[in-house]
């Protein structure tokens, strides 16, 4: 047991040794190959670092034989591209001298049909002026090609002028009147566009004036622009006055038929309205100026004739629409100015092309103004009545005048204040003075209706006022235009309607003291009861159909009960002319009896008296009230109606009374008429037809 316990650590350790040698000898081993791999590693290194060696040796030979050839090369090609580049230049400097030659034919022939073309022959030229300034200003060549140069700039001129001349036309009048016409009916209104020129011309003449201006160093062109397009300007306008007084006089429309036939497809536009009805207003007029101021027919040199106001129709409208038509010309022409005239001289252009029309349109005015002034001093207030259309439409379109002329001298943009001023106060004048001849319009007794009707003072009076009317703000701010009170320093629209109010007022007024001293020239006071009746009631009648009296109660609240009870207080006064008729039918001298009691001579004589002196009095006055005339029906039968009312109560009493009396032995001698046939006769009063 003892024995066999040690050999086993003994054959533990053999094991273990061997297990060590092994390990050992492989690690050897690996030592070994390591060794030798770093031997062959060592051979491979020195191998590379002598090749390396050989190259970089190599190298430094190659380097050494390129680099000269190299530079020598870089200079070859240095002075390779020094003489091409001298070879260019004088290919360059060379051609400078044969321009003139070049674009001798292209400059003769001139720009027409071929801009570009000839744009760039002036530029190389130009090129060769600038070229010969910098490097050889004394040479001829200088002189040749700047010669070219001013005869290329002078044809360029020219075609810029003739290209403007071929091209612009006058607009035409029916599209003048497209532009500047409202079609109440359409919401949105078309914009109608004003061709001045085709759009290939302009862009040549656009090009034209862009190089003038960076190269040609010229401004006369815009000098020629202004004169060509402000000719053309006034042509338009009065192409336009030509087409009213050719059309408008003989069918009243606007728009030929064969435009309309043109425009089929398109919705008919309605004509401009007219400014006013003032033809029947001026016949009225003019005959009263001959009649009822110098009290002898004919004074006043008017003869008012259809045809004469129809003329004057035509150039109030004429005049209306050649306003309009310059305002919307001068915007066309101020938008084609834009794109034609530098920046800088755009504003001046404009005001100098504008000038010519604008003139002949103020001279026109300051005409009419002239001839108003002239007429009434003749004492013809009809003409005012031409100012107010053309004043209102002067004043509506004042703002987008301004907005037109705006940046244009300041005598340009005044020129149209101007003109609005004098029509103000022409006009004001006129309307003081037709207040003052109302007021003082002589009474004559040829000239007194002989029934007692309307007179002509009145009905030219309210015809006057109704017209008025029409323009009622045109003739507020004309009479708030002659105020000098700080109050009229601010023109308020209810300030001119005060002012106007109060005039209407003051015309009525005059109006009604000349009546009242006219109705004194009838020796009949029943007669001037009745021609005052009719002229108040006229008065009135005439205000309730109108406006009118909307305008008169501004100032005079209590103008309707005025009037009413004027007419009232005529009715009383013409009815006191029956009382020499029914005074015969009162008690008064009636003889007191008994029934059946005779009555005495003297007492039947009475009764006789009365009965003569109603009958004598009734048919006399049957006779001559039966010419009067009473225009209002409901007026005459109104008065007709009280006065039969009045006599037959009266007459049927004192018939009553006198029925059981017997004062004559021809009751039918005195006892003409029955009650019924006394209301007959007066029934048939104020008929001049019965």
């Amino acid at each position: 047991m003892g024995i066999t316990s040690r050999m086993i650590p003994t054959e533990d350790a053999s094991a273990r040794k061997r297990e060590i040698e092994e390990k050992l000898k492989q690690e050897q081993e690996t030592l070994s190959f390591i060794r030798e791999n770093l031997e062959k590693s060592d051979q491979l290194t020195k191998g590379m670092v002598s090749i390396l060696s050989s190259f970089e040796s190599r190298l430094m030979q190659l380097e050494n034989s390129i680099i000269p050839v190299h530079k020598q090369t870089e200079n070859l090609q240095r002075l390779q591209e020094n003489v091409d580049k001298t070879l260019s230049c004088m290919d360059h400097v060379i051609s400078y001298y044969h321009v003139a030659k070049d674009t001798d034919r292209i400059i003769r022939e001139g720009p027409t049909g071929r801009l570009d073309e000839y744009l760039a022959c002036i530029a190389k030229i130009q090129k060769a002026v600038e070229y010969f300034q910098d490097n050889n200003p004394d040479s001829p060549e200088l002189n040749t090609v700047k010669a070219r140069f001013e005869k290329g700039k002078e044809l360029l001129e020219a075609e810029f002028r003739s290209l403007l001349t071929r091209y612009s036309k006058p607009v035409p009048p029916i599209l003048i009147l497209d532009a500047i016409s409202v079609d109440e009916e359409l919401e949105v209104q078309e914009d109608v566009v004003l061709e001045h020129l085709p759009e290939a011309v302009l862009q040549d003449i656009i090009c034209i004036a862009g190089w003038l201006v960076e190269y040609g160093r010229n401004q006369d062109f815009m000098n020629v622009y202004f004169q060509i397009r402000s000719n053309q300007l006034d042509r338009s306008i009065k192409g336009l006055k030509d087409h009213f007084r050719k059309n408008s006089a003989n069918s009243g429309i606007l728009y030929s038929p064969a435009v309309q036939t043109k425009r089929k497809d398109t919705p008919t536009k309605k004509a401009p309205k007219r400014p006013g009805t003032i033809r029947k207003a001026q016949n009225l007029l003019k005959q009263y100026s001959q009649h009822g101021l110098d009290g002898k027919k004919g004074g006043s040199n008017l003869t008012p004739l259809e045809g004469k106001d129809d003329v004057l129709d035509i150039e109030i409208d004429s005049y209306i629409h050649c306003i309009s038509a310059f305002v919307k010309l001068a915007q066309s022409e101020y938008a084609l100015l834009a794109e034609i005239i530098p920046e800088h001289h755009q504003k001046k252009t404009f005001d100098s092309l504008i000038q010519e029309a604008l003139d002949n349109l103020m001279l026109e005015g300051d005409n009419i103004v002239s001839a108003a002034r002239r007429a009434i001093m003749r004492h013809d207030y009809s003409a005012v009545l031409t100012i107010f259309p053309i004043l209102r439409h002067l004043k509506m379109n004042k703002s987008e005048f301004d907005s037109t002329l705006q940046g244009t001298a300041a005598s340009t943009k005044n020129k149209l204040p101007t003109l609005i001023t004098s029509m103000e106060t022409i006009g004001a004048k006129a309307l003081e003075e037709f207040a003052d001849s109302i007021k003082n319009d002589p009474d004559k007794e040829y000239n007194m209706p002989k029934d007692g009707t309307v007179h002509e003072l009145t009905s030219n009076a309210i015809l006057f006022l109704q017209q008025l009317l029409d323009f009622h703000e045109t003739a507020g701010a004309m009479l708030a235009s002659q105020e000098t009170s700080s109050s009229a320093s601010s023109y308020t629209s209810e300030f001119n309607k005060r002012l106007l109010s109060t005039y209407i007022c003051k015309v009525l007024g005059n109006l009604q003291l000349n009546l009242l001293s006219k109705s004194k020239v009838y020796e009949d006071s029943a007669l001037s009861a009745i021609f005052l009746h009719n002229n108040y009631n006229y008065i009135l009648k005439s205000l309730e159909k109108s406006e009118l009296i909307q305008l008169v109660t501004v100032t005079q609240k209590k103008a309707e009960s005025s009037y009413r009870e004027l007419i009232e207080q005529q009715i009383q006064m013409y009815q006191r002319s029956w009382l020499k008729v029914t005074e015969h039918l009162t008690d008064r001298n009636m003889p007191v009896f008994q029934p059946g009691t005779k009555l005495k001579d003297k007492e039947r004589q009475v009764i006789k008296d009365k009965f003569k002196g109603f009958n004598d009095g009734l048919e006399e006055l049957c006779k001559i009230q039966k010419g009067w005339a009473i225009p209002d029906k409901e007026q005459r039968d109104f008065i007709r109606q009280a006065q039969r009312r009045v006599v037959s109560d009266a007459y049927r009493a004192f018939l009553h009374r006198c029925a059981n009396i017997s004062f004559t032995k021809n009751p039918e001698k005195y006892h003409k008429y029955r009650p019924e046939e006394v209301e007959e006769m007066i029934g048939r009063l104020f008929d001049t037809s019965a």
